[in-house]
């Protein structure tokens, strides 16, 4: 059975679980702390961003922790807007903002939490990628692997093999989906998809019309010895339901 543990957050009272992650907490809890780097659809946290920095506080002593995948494991004392917190929130959201500086996202978090002062840094022109890894996380765990951060230092950028079509990429769009910054652009027409220089036909459900994404993604969701769906599943549930009612007229 877990234990139950009683924390503050802002001086907020919340229970929680031993172990869980004081991000989780503060979002059921509807107390706001600004992310990036987090996403739902892994439950394998990467913590790179650091925007969701908070102070802990325990027996009197104060830290700076990561709180998407910092575990409570006693009671303590949590602020997310503590002086230190809006200081070094700053910095952090100044130095994304040089590092992406066409996504609108970090442009609009700088407006709400960050400071000036921070001119003197170097902006990469043209760019909204911060290399959080989420698309190339996205890419593994389809077990695709068509795109991986290359190079090292300044020039380092996710891309695919030597930055020509790769093979292996499937266009089902998951990379692009998770991108906090959308960094990762793609092309759709009405019967083409276009990402990371490969081009692919669109499949459409025959009942609806609706794309049912590319040959290559449906062929990829089913595995090589899965029969392919014949339409989308809203046309499956409703063909199914159509079914059991003939049935059940009958019986």
């Amino acid at each position: 059975m877990s234990e139950k543990l009683t924390i503050t957050i802002d001086g907020v009272e919340c229970t929680c679980e031993k172990g869980e992650y004081i991000y989780d907490v503060a979002r059921r809890n509807n107390i706001a702390i600004p992310v990036l780097c987090r996403s739902d659809a892994f439950a394998d946290h990467r913590a790179c961003c650091r925007i969701c920095i908070v102070e802990v506080e325990t027996r009197g002593r104060r830290k700076v922790v990561t709180s998407c995948v910092y575990p409570i494991d006693q009671e303590c004392a949590v602020y997310t807007k503590s002086e230190k917190i809006l200081e070094e929130r700053a910095v952090i959201l100044s130095l994304l903002a040089h590092r992406a500086p066409d996504a609108q996202r970090i442009a609009d978090m700088n407006q709400a939490w960050g400071r000036e002062g921070f001119e003197r840094l170097v902006t990469i022109d043209n760019e909204k990628c911060i290399l959080c890894g989420l698309c190339v996380q996205a890419c593994d765990s389809l077990g695709t692997g068509a795109i991986s951060t290359v190079l090292r230092g300044t020039e380092k950028k996710v891309d695919t093999p030597y930055d020509k079509p790769s093979e292996f990429c499937v266009g089902c769009l998951s990379c692009a989906n998770v991108c906090p910054t959308g960094a990762i652009e793609y092309e759709q027409t009405a019967t083409t998809r276009t990402i990371w220089n490969r081009e692919f036909s669109l499949l459409f459900c025959p009942d609806c019309g609706a794309p049912m994404g590319t040959p290559e993604s449906v062929r990829h969701a089913v595995g090589p010895e899965g029969e392919l769906p014949t339409v989308c599943d809203a046309c499956r549930k409703k063909r199914l339901a159509n079914e059991m009612m003939q049935t059940y007229r009958y019986v």
